[in-house]
């Protein structure tokens, strides 16, 4: 069936897109897609091996900064397949159910990041503005039951997606506008009345991305207020320094974030490359810098995995 015909089945088989223009170069992007993937994992991998293995990285903060490599892995894992295999095979065909089994893991990671991300900003605003209940308020069983509401949310708002998307039939051009499933790109192609979805996709959205960055901004701006009243310079650049690694990676996230969705309501005539080069910036960008930002910005964790490699060199000459 050519990508171009127009399917009137239920459940159709989806035609992903890579670079249009751009297909004679596909091999060699491949590459550069590769190489986006190596590093996220082996960064994501090292810092996931250093905090579990070293006993000096065990406090909240790291245990935070666990789940958010994790998340990162995950959402790595779940654009990989359709990435790969289109630009190394230029295999463009995905099944209904595979489809909506991507978009289902793609979304609920990258919800899942954003609420790692406001639980990393409540660890900060509580080690600065009070840090004498820091270690009292954020315990072990504390962290566990955020990490288990946090995955319930995620998973919670998005498990509807899916079957509401099983609703519709597909009768109109079946050709995806990037090498991954996502919900608006999938819900596009529907010839049903989709208004639930659109609506249901909204106040997701607004529920979490939305409520994360505000109340992300909300602590920073008591952080601020806090690190200012600090009467010593140099106490107050040490406080400002133990929020970096986090806003540097908060930026990472919402600024592709914002940047798609300003592209899909005001650019809808720009460019297909501009749209597809900014989704994958927000699906990769964030698993290859985070740990990146994390191992130069926090010193423990570079002592850590300098620990790690000294450790294994020695191993090596023994």
């Amino acid at each position: 069936m050519s990508p171009l015909n127009i399917s009137s089945i239920d459940q159709p088989t989806f035609f992903l897109t890579g670079f249009p223009g751009l297909e004679a170069a596909h091999h060699w992007m491949s590459i550069i897609f590769c190489f986006i993937y190596l590093i996220a994992f082996l960064g994501n991998g090292i810092i996931l091996f250093v905090i579990k293995t070293d006993p000096n990285l065990q406090g909240p903060m790291y245990v935070l900064l666990f789940m958010l490599a994790t998340t990162d892995l995950g959402l790595s894992v779940s654009t990989l397949p359709t990435v790969l295999c289109l630009f190394w095979f230029n295999i463009r065909e995905i099944t209904f159910n595979a489809c909506l089994s991507q978009l289902f893991f793609i979304h609920t990671f990258s919800f899942m990041e954003s609420s790692v991300l406001l639980a990393m900003a409540l660890d900060r605003y509580l080690a600065i503005c009070n840090p004498l209940g820091y270690t009292r308020v954020l315990t072990n069983s504390v962290i566990a039951k955020l990490g288990l509401a946090m995955l319930v949310r995620s998973v919670g708002v998005v498990f509807p997606t899916p079957l509401l998307l099983r609703r519709y039939r597909y009768c109109r051009t079946n050709v995806l506008s990037h090498s991954f499933c996502l919900h608006q790109d999938v819900l596009k192609l529907a010839c049903s009345d989709a208004r639930v979805n659109s609506i249901y996709g909204l106040c997701v959205v607004l529920s979490t991305l939305a409520i994360d960055s505000v109340l992300i901004l909300l602590s920073y701006i008591k952080i601020i207020k806090t690190v200012l009243g600090i009467a010593s310079k140099h106490e107050r650049l040490k406080a400002f320094n133990t929020c970096v690694s986090h806003i540097c990676v908060v930026l990472i996230f919402f600024i592709p974030v914002i940047g798609v969705s300003m592209i899909h309501r005001f650019r809808k005539q720009a460019s297909p490359i501009l749209h597809i080069l900014m989704a994958n910036v927000y699906l990769l960008l964030p698993p290859v810098l985070n740990p990146l930002v994390y191992s130069v910005k926090t010193q423990q964790i570079r002592r850590g995995i300098l620990r790690v490699f000294r450790k294994k060199r020695f191993n090596g000459f023994q």
